[in-house]
């Protein structure tokens, strides 16, 4: 479309196509729309969602003959041999019918009142009538479309029909033909025998030679690809509660493909094309201002389908054995050590450059990739599908690497609110990792990189082990997130209790970090506001008993600093209704009196009065940490008076989930009300090794068509908050004699009972260790809903922001799956600058493409918030 005559055309067919009259399928007008286009960005900008609604609500005749127009061309295209032949059968065709295709789909999507047409018009199989001896051409019709027609062909003559595959499983058959075909996305060869070789793009999985490619070839699999993807955004037209159980038709025909061989080079290539992806390679700085680089985009395309595909639940009929998603399962039989050792490295690569690039010694000279939250998806599905990767990682004390690395992106994220998904699959991550013995031993080493992590989630005069990080980490996650993490508390400290039984030599900051939360959540400010917050209490000292049950001698750092603090463990036992609302009021009129700030008494994580120990964080970076409200503001309350009130004086008890208040933030993100409105896995109770042995095979540790099944053999351990509770003594009498206390109370009594004045130097007799117990999740049709919303929102975001290679395909739709906020328009920077500052830049182009580096200026047109 060259000039501003034929996008004329090309605008008035498109006008054409709302109106009432029905064009007739040979019509040459359809031709149009493949011949006249010159780029996705002329169909993206003609094309506009208002023309696109008006032809679906007036003219749904036309619009499904432009599809079938467009598939049709599509397939011929692709079976003549000269494809992409330039004159006889172009590839801009070709191109202009993926591109139509992707522009029109979603907003076919968003129609409700479209189901029924969708699926018959898609997923219906196809006649194809043949008059009797003849060699007349055959006439391909769609069931219900054009009865009338059918019943006068049958009366007329005799015909002969034949049954096709529904539209959408060809047009699906033909995009994947496209991501292997000769000329088209991969290079031809001497042992290129077809037009369609399946053959993996990259060396990695499965293949040991990259193919030659090319740029303009690389762009032809991103639009391919795009569409895909759009094919397969049913989903974001759904509410998140009904994704798993509905389904997507035309991600269950792509996942269930039983072509081993096309499931394979798909799985492969796009694995492969993720992980290779080096974008710390040489470049020129701020490079990312100037131009969008196609790689990346294509990188992305390819991380996202992979992920779409990996983790689709596909729905269950009830009837038969759960259908198999084949590239899951293909990547759970993954063995090879240089397979699992590729994996590693590239994703570790993606995950180490936003820190490199915070590092730079030129700050902004190197963009950070988007796709860092899509590669920790990556990461745990790996983890979830193949235990033998997950063995692989903690054997070869890559598992350690990998935690750190977790836990700078939800500390990185605990206080965004766009952001809050990626922090919670962080936390179920870490949880993960957790379930294998191995890992928590592995943490006991020293752990000497800290000080190449960014500010603000660097521990000041650090010296410890890795657990040591992880314990402090986890303090932070829980006591600075100002609410936001409510929602996993459990998930957090299932994977304290995972580990406890593996710790040793805990240093004097992590004990008090352990410690304080104990404090937090027995305060009567914390157990009195929830119905259920008892069990997060029961919970932390299930794994203070494991840590002394199997860890005593190797933890005397630990167990003193439990004997220092004994009068809270002692008290807790003689905890009553009217003792714990007695000491609130004694509290809410101590800060009364002393008109202390209570926005300066909310912090849970203050410097003790007497300086016992520093602030968890940087003071470069100072975060209010503040979290959600509870009865009676201020300082922590201890059960029972202490000599050593220095450690307990101005430090807060935890949120109570059920009062957390809604975030009023902006984002392009999935957001909620309330962080426990989210439909998190839900937490099993913990089981022992032996127990966990026992499970069948078919029902893994993290076994998604098990989770519905598993809640009735598996209780969960917290419930949901009750709204409106009011405490009572029988409530209290109901929780309270169940508290594991008993190891706590043997030790504080063997030292009270020894002369010497120091903590035994053996475990008591008295106190018997109990097995370590595995705490494990269980995926609900409800949490699978809030993980696929997680993907789409990813998919979404970095969709949303127009750019040379990204056209928005899903903005301006009505998404259910989340909600969608815009962000104001941010002002000139030196990132995004504007006015005369764009001549500079442009000039700076010019003299950078003389250069032989070629770049392009793109004019920022607003700003989006990333998942």
């Amino acid at each position: 479309m060259g000039n501003s005559d034929s996008k004329l055309v090309f605008k008035q067919g498109i006008f054409k196509l709302s109106e009432p009259r029905a064009i007739p399928a040979d019509d040459i007008y359809w031709t149009g729309f493949w011949k006249l286009p010159e780029s996705v960005e002329d169909v993206f900008s003609l094309f506009s969602p208002v023309d696109i609604r008006r032809a679906r609500d007036n003219s749904l005749s036309n619009v499904e003959t432009l599809l079938n127009a467009l598939i049709s061309r599509l397939v011929e295209l692709i079976r003549l041999p000269a494809f992409p032949d330039l004159d006889l059968a172009p590839s801009k065709e070709a191109l202009n019918c993926i591109r139509i295709i992707t522009r029109i789909l979603p907003f076919l999507y968003e129609a409700d009142h479209l189901d029924s047409w969708e699926d018959k018009f898609f997923w219906q199989r196809r006649k194809k009538l043949q008059k009797a001896g003849t060699g007349g051409r055959p006439e391909v019709l769609f069931d219900g479309s054009t009865s009338d027609s059918l019943e006068e062909k049958e009366e007329a003559a005799e015909v002969r029909v034949e049954y096709l595959k529904p539209l959408g499983e060809e047009l699906i058959d033909t995009l994947i033909d496209l991501l292997f075909y000769i000329n088209f996305t991969i290079l031809s060869t001497e042992r290129s025998k077809k037009k369609v070789t399946y053959a993996i793009w990259h060396k990695g999985v499965g293949c040991n030679a990259s193919m030659q490619s090319s740029k303009e070839m690389e762009n032809n699999r991103s639009e391919v690809l795009r569409l895909l993807l759009t094919l397969c955004s049913k989903s974001l037209y759904m509410p998140a509660h009904t994704v798993s159980i509905k389904g997507a038709k035309a991600l269950t025909y792509i996942t269930t493909c039983p072509d081993k061989q096309i499931v394979l080079s798909l799985l492969c290539s796009q694995l492969n094309t993720a992980l290779r992806y080096n974008a710390s390679a040489w470049r020129v700085p701020y490079d990312h201002v100037l131009y969008q680089d196609p790689k990346q985009v294509h990188v992305s395309y390819c991380l996202q389908f992979l992920l779409v595909l990996l983790l689709y639940p596909i729905p269950e009929n009830g009837l038969d054995s759960p259908p198999k998603n084949f590239f899951r399962h293909f990547l759970g039989r993954l063995h090879r050590p240089q397979d699992f050792e590729f994996l590693v490295d590239g994703m570790l690569r993606t995950l180490n450059q936003p820190l490199q690039t915070s590092s730079s010694y030129l700050p902004g000279s190197q963009k950070a990739v988007k796709w860092a939250p899509e590669m920790l998806m990556l990461f745990w599905e790996a983890l979830q599908c193949n235990k033998r990767f997950r063995s692989y990682i903690i054997d070869s004390e890559r598992g350690t690497e990998f935690a750190v690395l977790v836990l700078f992106y939800a500390l990185e994220y605990r206080n965004d609110a766009a952001r809050q998904g990626v922090v919670r699959m962080c936390v179920f991550i870490l949880q993960t990792l957790s379930t294998e013995p191995s890992f928590g031993k592995s943490l006991n080493r020293a752990f000497h990189g800290q000080e190449s992590l960014p500010l603000d989630v660097r521990i000041p005069d650090f010296s410890g082990t890795y657990a040591d990080y992880l314990v402090m980490s986890i303090h932070t996650l829980m006591t600075t997130s100002k609410g936001k993490v409510d929602a996993i508390y459990p998930a957090l400290l299932a994977t304290i209790n995972n580990l406890a039984p593996y710790l040793q030599h805990l240093s004097e900051k992590s004990s008090i970090r352990l410690i304080e939360l104990f404090t937090s959540m027995s305060a009567p400010s914390f157990l009195l506001a929830n119905e259920t917050n008892y069990t997060f209490l029961q919970s932390l000292l299930e794994a203070i008993n494991a840590i002394i049950e199997h860890q005593y001698p190797n933890n005397r750092i630990f167990v003193r600093m439990i004997l220092k603090s004994r009068r809270k463990f002692e008290a807790l036992r003689s905890l009553t209704l009217e003792s714990g609302q007695e000491e609130l009021q004694r509290l809410k009129q101590r800060r009364k009196d002393s008109s202390v700030n209570a926005e300066e008494i909310r912090s849970p994580t203050r410097s003790l009065r007497n300086g016992s120990f520093e602030n968890v964080r940087s003071p470069q970076n100072t975060r209010t940490p503040s979290l959600s409200n509870v009865p009676e503001e201020g300082g922590t309350f201890t059960i029972g008076d202490d000599e050593d009130t220095d450690d307990d004086d101005g430090r807060e008890p935890l949120a109570t989930p059920a009062q957390s208040s809604p975030s009023n933030h902006t984002s392009q993100t999935p957001s909620r009300s309330s962080s426990m409105d989210e439909p998190l896995p839900t937490q099993l109770k913990g089981m022992s090794e032996k127990a966990r042995g026992k499970m069948p095979a078919s029902q893994s540790s993290f076994s998604r068509h098990s989770s519905s099944t598993s809640l009735n053999s598996h209780p969960a351990t917290i419930m949901s908050p009750t709204v409106g509770f009011s405490p009572s003594p029988h409530w209290i009498d109901s929780w309270l004699p169940t508290l594991p206390l008993h190891t706590t109370l043997t030790l504080i009594d063997s030292y009270l009972h020894n002369t010497t004045g120091v903590p035994p130097e053996s475990l008591p007799s008295a106190i018997d260790p109990t097995p370590p117990r595995v705490h494990l999740f269980s995926w609900t049709p409800l949490s699978l809903g809030w993980y696929e919303s997680l993907l789409w929102g990813f998919v979404f975001a970095s969709e949303m922001v127009v750019q040379k290679g990204t056209v928005g395909v899903w903005n301006g739709t009505n998404i259910r799956l989340f909600r969608v906020e815009q962000m104001a328009t941010s002002g000139p920077s030196l990132m995004k600058p504007m006015g005369a500052v764009d001549a500079v830049g442009s000039n700076l182009v010019q003299r950078i493409g003389r250069m032989g580096v070629k770049a392009e200026v793109v004019s920022p047109k607003g700003s989006v918030r990333d998942v």
